[in-house]
């Protein structure tokens, strides 16, 4: 199992609790769990990496426990209960490293968000109220004692875990509209943008929202709308001048984030997206969501380059830092787990089939239409004669 887990260079956590690995190079997905303990309780809700390294996953689960899977071993190495199953679903999952020492971050959906030291006590030791209906939390990449919460009628908040008492930035909501109505919040996913203090959100009212929090301005420095459909997850391309999107009808889009503009779309999806993730290094951005298969696309020219049936609903997906073609174990490595081939033999089963065509319909001649004149005059001679014998 550990020669298989090498191998894999994307992670997926799916309704049914398996956690999914597939290597790209091989073009092959491993199935990592215990087949004989199955259930929704097991939903996987939340994926990250547990070290720098990327030795460790940690894969968050509906019933509030945190699970340790290692990569060298191929198995799973620990359990932690990090909540209960009354707080809701992860709405996010975090492995921070400072000078205080790791700690591991977890965020619920009714917005309780939690510190856990690495010494697996049961009691956290920080814990705050982020509000109510959380939909995402994000670690930011530079500062890890900095994180960022939003959710339904909940506005992004950023919070300094050295100092929990209060958000370092609330946002605020937009303007009311032209009728001076209220116009409602809805977060559904955010990400710190490189090299800079801004924050990118995508809202359940298909809006893009670029905040700033270095100025003191707290209402968005961007805004653009994209479709008719609530987005439900972000993520941003190594570059950092843009931002790919996806909603709930299975389209995805690449947005300009200078100039607020639609660069292009990616096609194929069939399901709702759930989540989306860029590669680190490379132009290229792995999707998942509702239609069971995992996506990726070249961010350059649009252009699918990957498809992987796996089966069941997914909810969460991670890449490795690493080249996702590149072979990450041994070479001579077989897989015990269940092995799933990639979707190519479905378009080939399309082009041997053999192409029906319709038959073009014969133009009526001459004597044709003499004979349907004849026949309607002998109708038209019927209906009198009916009308006669009736009076």
């Amino acid at each position: 199992m550990g020669d298989t887990s090498r191998l894999c260079s994307v992670w997926l956590g799916s309704e049914t609790g398996i956690l999914k690995g597939v290597s790209l190079a091989r073009k092959q997905a491993f199935n990592f769990c215990n087949t004989s303990h199955l259930s929704r309780d097991q939903e996987v809700r939340a994926l990250c990496w547990g070290d720098p390294a990327e030795s460790e996953l940690l894969v968050g689960s509906v019933d509030g426990t945190v699970k340790t899977f290692s990569v060298e071993k191929g198995a799973f190495t620990e359990t932690r209960r990090c909540g209960d199953p009354a707080d809701g679903c992860f709405a996010g999952l975090a492995a921070l490293g400072g000078s205080s020492g790791s700690a591991l971050v977890t965020c619920a959906d009714c917005g309780t968000l939690r510190v856990w030291r690495e010494d697996g006590s049961s009691e956290p030791a920080a814990e705050l109220d982020a509000g109510k209906n959380v939909c995402r939390m994000r670690p930011s990449p530079v500062h890890p004692h900095k994180v960022a919460t939003g959710g339904k009628e909940n506005g992004l908040k950023i919070w300094d875990l050295e100092r929990p008492e209060k958000p370092v930035f609330a946002a605020k909501n937009l303007r009311d509209d032209w009728l001076d109505l209220r116009r409602p919040q809805w977060v559904r996913d955010m990400a710190f943008i490189p090299d800079s203090d801004k924050v990118v959100t995508c809202t359940g009212y298909h809006q893009v929202h670029v905040f700033d929090p270095s100025t003191p301005q707290r209402r968005p420095v961007l805004e653009v709308e994209y479709g008719e459909y609530p987005l439900t997850a972000l993520s941003l391309p190594a570059a950092g001048n843009a931002v790919v999107v996806g909603n709930t009808h299975g389209q995805i889009a690449v947005l300009d984030l200078r100039k607020g503009l639609v660069r292009g779309a990616l096609k194929g999806l069939a399901g709702g997206v759930r989540a989306l993730q860029c590669h680190p290094s490379q132009p290229l951005v792995a999707s998942c969501g509702l239609d069971r298969f995992l996506r990726i696309h070249s961010l350059e020219d649009r252009k699918p380059q990957h498809k992987v049936y796996l089966k069941s609903r997914l909810n969460c997906v991670l890449l490795a830092s690493r080249a996702l073609e590149a072979e990450g174990g041994v070479a001579g490595a077989t897989g015990g787990a269940q092995d799933v081939k990639e979707e190519d033999d479905e378009d080939d089963l399309w082009e041997t089939m053999e192409r029906v065509e319709e038959t073009p319909k014969r133009k009526p001649t001459e004597e044709d239409e003499g004979i349907e004149e004849e026949e309607e005059e002998l109708q038209k001679k019927s209906k009198k004669k009916r009308k006669k014998g009736k009076d």
